[in-house]
């Protein structure tokens, strides 16, 4: 089982979260962020990863470093749990309509952290989360997983399907991205 724990705690944020990639997509999601939760969970369901993420934040300044830190907590868990990369497809590209909404995803499982994000929100809040955090979340996954990461978003008129579209987006490109199809590394240099 390819599988990751990580723990971080600051004087902004205590996060515990749990990983699994070779799950059936269950999950228990606590971050105090209602939306967030919904994108975790709509992660977690599409991926097929288990996941199991609890936070407590500094809410009453606003959602920023609580999603901040747990982009950085599940980017350092998904690269424990990605070990190695042997057999590994490595590269993983999905593209999600969610109502008027079209979102597209691509991922390199490089060892290179790189996020490319194009994407912009009408309203600045998704419930209580800031809609900023979107991309913020993904730069923090990004940078701490060691991937290169493209997130578009075509168009779309309603932030919440927007959002939605993104992150099953990103789940289905990431489950493809650690599906197992060999033995060794996908690279000529013989290492990611």
């Amino acid at each position: 089982m390819r599988t990751g724990y990580g723990k971080r705690e600051t004087k902004e944020t205590k996060i515990e979260l749990n990983l699994n990639l070779d799950g059936q997509g269950a999950y228990k999601i606590e971050t105090g962020i209602g939306f967030f939760d919904h994108m975790m969970a709509a992660f977690a369901v599409h991926s097929g990863f288990d996941l199991q993420i609890a936070c407590e934040g500094d809410l009453e300044v606003d959602s920023h470093h609580s999603i901040e830190d747990i982009g950085i907590v599940l980017g350092h868990v998904f690269s424990q749990a990605i070990a190695d990369k042997k057999g590994i497809a490595r590269y993983g590209n999905f593209t999600i309509p969610m109502d008027e909404s079209l979102a597209s995803c691509s991922i390199d499982i490089s060892g290179r952290p790189f996020l490319v994000f194009n994407g912009e929100f009408g309203d600045y809040r998704l419930g209580t989360m800031d809609s900023a955090m979107v991309e913020e979340f993904f730069r923090a996954f990004a940078m701490n997983a060691g991937v290169t990461l493209h997130i578009n978003l075509h168009y779309g008129k309603n932030d919440h399907h927007k959002a939605e579209a993104i992150f099953k987006a990103f789940a289905h490109a990431l489950k493809a991205a650690v599906k197992i199809e060999g033995e060794d590394i996908l690279s000529s240099k013989g290492s990611l």
